[in-house]
């Protein structure tokens, strides 16, 4: 990352969102969520599925379902602006232009029933108030530099006729031809088969250095971290439990659900036939523990982890974690911490 791009260009601060559940009561999925992004910076959020990484990354692009969804605190800002004062309006100049959006699964974001030409066509020419012939010029661009080699015949098929890692493509060249300031970037290789999510994620890191974006990278996948962040945020239950710059966390980790995380990658340097797994899952927003929310998963968790919520710690510059082991000076020893089960 570049001195000259050390500038924030997303800041969240203390975001709650709110689900209404149809027996009247209310579970919040995302609780006190505060970070910032910089310029020309990849962020990594990571965590389990039902940690509260999706509702999150679509609360910036304000696409969260209302009802049953709710931001109920907090601010999201983009270049110092808040995003939850625009109108409908004037965020769907910001959505697709400022910031962008590649989901997991690119059929849940292509309409079936148009061409991909006519589907790039049109978010270049609505952004860019561009000519037709212009924009259908940049389309074809746009699809070279994400490696298709036929861009003219692409643009003229539906998606059903492409494969995932083509959709996939195809998803990108989208996303980035307004040249957005911000790429949200949902699992976006889950669905595609381990060459296929290398070409995707290279890809995606070369379209970032040319267009100079920032990236929010959704996953929970630490081997994707390792290969594309900067820093990485670690999402448990809805809350944010540590936060590093990606080598410090990698050597450094400190909340024992982080360390669990890593203790799931396969490695190169160790022969084992099958990998650990965290026991235990995510507790529902609608039936947290009253203390930390790790806890009942927790093989450190002492009596005050289970009755009282942790603050958040800062161990040194860029380096946060919530939990109690550091507040009351009983850091678990690092060598210990890596023998989780």
């Amino acid at each position: 990352m570049h001195l000259e791009e050390n500038q924030v260009l997303l800041e969240v601060n203390h975001l709650i969102i709110n689900f209404h559940l149809k027996n009247g009561k209310q579970a919040k999925v995302v609780d006190d969520v505060s970070f910032t992004i910089r310029k020309g910076e990849t962020v990594a959020l990571v965590g389990e599925s039902g940690s509260g990484k999706s509702i999150t990354s679509l609360s910036i692009m304000r696409l969260l379902p209302i009802p049953p969804g709710e931001i109920t605190a907090g601010t999201i800002k983009l270049n110092g602006k808040n995003l939850l004062d625009y109108k409908d309006k004037e965020m769907s100049h910001i959505r697709g232009n400022e910031i962008s959006m590649i989901f997991q699964e690119p059929m849940t974001s292509l309409d079936p029933v148009f061409t991909i030409g006519n589907q790039m066509i049109e978010g270049i020419h609505r952004h860019q108030k561009m000519s037709k012939k212009d924009a259908w010029e940049k389309s074809l661009q746009f699809l070279k530099e994400v490696g298709i080699a036929n861009a003219e015949k692409v643009m003229t098929e539906y998606p059903h006729q492409l494969s995932g890692g083509m959709r996939q493509r195809v998803m990108i060249a989208i996303a980035m031809s307004n040249n957005p300031q911000l790429l949200i970037a949902d699992e976006p290789t889950t669905a595609l088969d381990v060459t296929v999510q290398a070409q995707i994620l290279k890809l995606m890191m070369k379209m970032k250095e040319e267009h100079h974006s920032a990236i929010l990278f959704i996953t929970h996948d630490m081997s994707v971290v390792a290969q594309t962040a900067d820093r990485v945020m670690v999402m448990y239950a809805g809350q944010i439990v540590e936060e590093a710059p990606v080598q410090e966390l990698f050597l450094n980790p400190k909340h024992p659900y982080t360390t669990a995380l890593l203790k799931t990658m396969p490695s190169l340097e160790t022969d084992v036939k099958r990998l650990p797994s965290i026991p235990g899952t995510v507790p529902p927003a609608y039936a947290l523990p009253e203390g930390c929310r790790f806890a009942p998963r927790c093989p450190f968790a002492m009596e005050q982890c289970r009755v009282t919520q942790p603050e958040v710690i800062h161990i040194q510059d860029e380096h946060k974690v919530r939990c109690h082991l550091f507040k009351e000076e009983r850091m678990v020893d690092h060598d210990e911490k890596r023998s989780f089960a």
